[in-house]
């Protein structure tokens, strides 16, 4: 995926929008240090074309504003890696061979994952840790971001899911990329909200491992 950047307005207003939820002209305006009217030029265009959509957020005090969000279509412009042909291959297999072999399958995706983060988790703490997992699902395509909350506990959130439309069917997805982050964190990791269940983003909680 393109840094922020490298990316085009359109580009980067599509990206505010899936890092963001809802932002209204005005407040994207602020944040490209673009005019009013070529940021509505862009939403115009980008409402037409499906993109995104408008909606009236009523304030607590004066008028309602006019709230922009990403529609399915403009979710889907953030990389997905094809899901339609992995279901079908995924289905295909499990009818001929057993759901044990799909579990195999995740099972061995972990693995290699995992053989090619270690190196790089090698002689760092727990937060140096915890940044780099971040970069490297970042540069998968998770737009995944790390930060810390006041307790000490680590937060590794991942606003876009590649292969969300598989891990909502075949959860070993989902399982395998916990235990995943676990073996390369080395510490007690708990996922709070799922992409693949019906949230808006993936959550994990990390703390150092019990009896550390």
């Amino acid at each position: 995926m393109k840094r922020e950047d490298e990316m085009t307005t359109r580009e980067r207003i599509l990206f505010m929008l899936k890092r963001q939820g809802t932002l209204t002209a005005r407040e994207m305006t602020a944040e490209l240090g673009l005019t009013g009217m070529a940021i509505r030029r862009h939403l115009t265009s980008l409402e037409q074309e499906g993109l995104i959509e408008v909606h009236e957020a009523r304030a607590t005090a004066g008028r309602p504003s006019s709230v922009y969000h990403l529609t399915v279509r403009g979710d889907n412009f953030f990389p997905k890696s094809y899901p339609s042909l992995t279901l079908e291959l995924l289905e295909e297999l499990s009818e001929s061979a057993g759901t044990d072999v799909i579990d195999t399958l995740f099972e061995s995706r972990r693995d290699k994952l995992l053989r090619n983060g270690l190196p790089q988790m090698e002689g760092q703490d727990l937060a140096g840790r915890v940044e780099e997992l971040a970069r490297i699902q970042n540069n998968n395509g998770y737009m995944a971001d790390a930060s810390q909350e006041d307790d000490g506990t680590y937060v590794i959130t991942e606003l876009n899911c590649p292969i969300g439309q598989v891990a909502s069917v075949y959860k070993q997805a989902c399982r395998c990329e916990l235990e995943l982050f676990r073996s390369l964190l080395k510490a007690d990791v708990e996922r709070t909200e799922c992409y693949a269940d019906g949230g808006k983003k993936c959550t994990y909680q990390i703390r150092e491992a019990s009896g550390n």
